[in-house]
Parts: structure tokens; sequence; C-alpha cells
């Protein structure tokens, strides 16, 4: 069987790749058709199954699970998505995508910390790979991976052991994610040059390893990020009008999804709203009277008709983004909010790229250090820090884009034939 590697350059555009030398070498940058939301697990689980969100059910990063009524983001587990993979009878070696856990492959490795029953967390992958890689690269450089420190050490750690798997395992197909440009397009701008080189030297790690077994180099990404300058607060806007109830205590207001008749799982530019006897006509006229709305529709406008999807989508203009809290004072605000938590909050929080303060962050890692109990509670509430966003689909040069041998496909429901075509 021929062998085959597709790179996941996460943020990767027409108009960004012409400062990708290595990524160039694959073919011509063509854009191709994301599913909406545009996010990472929802334009993979497309990508994975040839299938639009309302039949794969990967309804976005995160959704409400109606039957406990528990909003969670970015599970793991692969049988969550509803369809046959394109790697399905291939020997497969899966490096960081996404819905790792339980898939249907040879090898894989995934980030995953390890919990104490004491509240504390310790940071890990799980590495079933057979190549014992932070033994022969040192840890994984978890920080870097998500977080106000995420940057480039995570994906060149990624690009290194992804190119050791490929020598030695010599897979059929190799899934790689390297998800560096996603960080400082949301902090800053998107588009620097610079963040596109260190990308592409990442990138050619993986290529030369590929080139070395005789494998076909794919490259795709599953967005490209956009300039933004409005987030959009639809929880408050439901609180105020009295749609959504909160539980307040002693770790703040905790979002009461089993009492509120109506709240938005934000998601990017994208969010999903669930009404449990609220109007939908009332809730839709709530909502497009935000700055920053552009519409809210039905999910099967969007190919987004799942049970797991909001009973209404609201999308963001193209300068604007969904933020998730729904407290009206910051003092009230849950103690998760000001930390890293990307199980816990009830939608996606980009504010946990920055740091509010990096003398009370020092603080917290001696406290650490030290063997005292403490909270990291170092990441700010201002959402107009976020500079780049994404989710919808923006100008071609601007959106996602795929380079490869043959005729790529312009759209990722066409991405399972092609690649199976080029292992055939």
């Amino acid at each position: 069987m021929p062998k085959v590697v597709v790179l996941d350059v996460v943020g990767l555009t027409p108009a960004l790749a012409a400062h990708a030398p290595r990524i160039s070498e694959c073919g011509t940058p063509r854009p191709w058709r994301s599913p909406i939301p545009a996010v990472t697990c929802t334009s993979q689980a497309t990508m994975l199954t040839g299938l639009a969100p309302a039949d794969h059910g990967i309804v976005g990063n995160g959704w409400l699970y109606r039957d406990t009524r528990e909003i969670r983001f970015w599970q793991q587990a692969f049988d969550l998505v509803q369809g046959e993979p394109f790697y399905a009878g291939a020997r497969t070696a899966k490096m960081f995508w996404w819905f790792n856990q339980g898939a249907p492959v040879e090898w894989y490795a995934t980030p995953k910390p390890h919990y104490g029953c004491d509240g504390s967390k310790r940071f890990g992958i799980i590495d079933r790979t057979d190549c014992d890689l932070e033994a022969s690269l040192g840890p994984f450089p978890f920080p870097s991976f998500w977080g106000p420190k995420a940057g480039l050490p995570a994906s060149d750690w990624i690009a290194r052991a992804s190119a050791a798997v490929i020598r030695r395992q010599k897979p059929d197909l190799t899934l790689v994610y390297l998800p560096h440009l996603d960080y400082d397009y949301q902090r800053r701008t998107p588009g620097d040059p610079a963040r596109v080189r260190e990308a592409d030297a990442c990138a050619g790690i993986v290529l030369d390893a590929a080139r070395e077994v005789g494998a076909t180099p794919v490259v795709v990404s599953e967005y490209g990020l956009v300039p933004v300058s409005k987030p959009v607060f639809p929880n408050r806007q439901l609180r105020k009008a009295g749609w959504l109830s909160v539980r307040d205590g002693p770790y703040g207001e905790m979002l009461d999804t089993h009492e509120s008749k109506a709240f938005a799982v934000a998601d990017h530019q994208l969010a999903h709203v669930y009404l449990r006897g609220a109007p939908s006509k009332a809730i839709r006229s709530e909502l497009e009277a935000l700055e920053g709305v552009d519409r809210v529709v039905e999910p099967a406008e969007l190919e987004l008709g799942h049970p797991r999807a909001g009973d209404l989508i609201a999308l963001a203009k193209p300068d604007a983004w969904f933020a998730y809290p729904y407290w009206l004072d910051d003092d009230r605000a849950p103690d998760f909010a000001r930390t890293v938590d990307i199980h816990r909050k009830p939608g996606y929080d980009p504010c946990e790229l920055f740091l509010a303060s990096p003398a009370k962050a020092v603080f917290r890692l001696l406290q650490k250090k030290l063997g005292f109990r403490y909270r990291m509670d170092v990441i700010p509430l201002d959402a107009s820090l976020v500079r780049g966003s994404h989710g919808l689909r923006p100008a071609a040069a601007d959106g996602p884009c795929i380079l490869g041998p043959g005729e790529p496909p312009d759209d990722m429901k066409e991405f399972k034939p092609y690649v199976r075509g080029l292992l055939s």
C-alpha cells in the first residue's frame, strides 16, 4: 500500500502559504470549503468521515449533553464521531489529531493530563506509538500547547515526535496536527509571516521524514483566522432578559442549565443557543439586536441539524466573536473563569491565551513549588484583548487551504475519497 502523510497546519491560508517554502513543495495552495462552524473538532470530523456535521455529530468544539444538561468541550473519545473514518483499513499513526482515544488506529499520541483526587493536575500525554517519545525527546511541553505560554515548542515537539514515528513504524497513513499559527493569531492581528515561517520549519521536519520512507505528503488546514474587535456576550443579554438562570455560591455564580430557559454555548464566531420553554422567535429577536450578531438561524440551514446542536444558531459578523461569560459583575465570576480550564467553562475562552499579571503567575508557581494550596487565577476577564477568531467562511484567500498531488478537493467533505485514492 502506498504511504501518505497528512499534515494539518492549523490557520494556514492560501495567502499565508507564500511565506512557507517547505509546505509549498507539496503543491499549489487551493482554497477549500470548511463546515460551519469552521473549528477544529468539526473540521477534523468532516475531513475524517466525508460527512456534514448534521451526520457525523461533531457540531462544534463542545456542546450541551441534553440528558445530563452538562456543557462539555474538547472531548477526545473517538466514539463521538458518527461515521467511518478514511483511515479504516490502513495502518495509521494519529499524532495529536482530535478524537484519538478509542480510535481504530495502530499508533497514536495525544495530550492528556493526570488529575488527582485533591484537585491537582499533572501534565502528560498518552503515548501509544511504541516509540517512548518522552524518553527520547524530553517531556511534552504542555504549557506551550495551550494557555498563556502557548507557542512554538509544542508544535516543534509534535513535529519531531511524528518524524520519529514515521521513520520507525513506517505507517501507511500518518496524521499530524501542528497548532502553532492558532495562538498568536488570536492574541494579535492574524497574518504575521514570522509565525508562518516557524510553522513551516516544523512542517519541514515531518516532510523530511515522509520523503525518507517514500510517503506522499498532503498539507491541509481547518480554517483561516480573521481580525476581530467586537466580543459579543449573548448569555449576558439572555440573563438580563430573564431567560438565563445562575446559582450563586462560595465559588461565584454558576450557570444553571436545568433552570435556564435559554443560554448560548459560545464557540468562536458561532454560538449554539439551547432553549427549554423559551419562545424561539423572542430569543432570536433578543440576540439579533446585539451589536456584532449577523443573524440567528435554524441549525438545518447550516447542515447542523443534529440533536447535539442548539435549537438556534447565532452567527457573528466578520469582525466579531462570541464570548461565553454570563455573570454581570466580575466580582461574582466563577472561580474557574480566571484559570485555564477548558473543560469546566461553558464555552470557548480565548482569554486563556493571556496573562492578567505575570507577577501573580510567578507567585502562584512559587506556592505550587513550596507545596502550598494555590489557584492559578491568572487569566484576564477582558474579552477585548482578543484580536483574531474563526468559525465562519471568510474570503477564499483568508480561509483554509489544501496542498497535495493530483486534483485536491475544494470541499472538506471530499477529502475522504481523495486520501483513499492516494492510499490505493
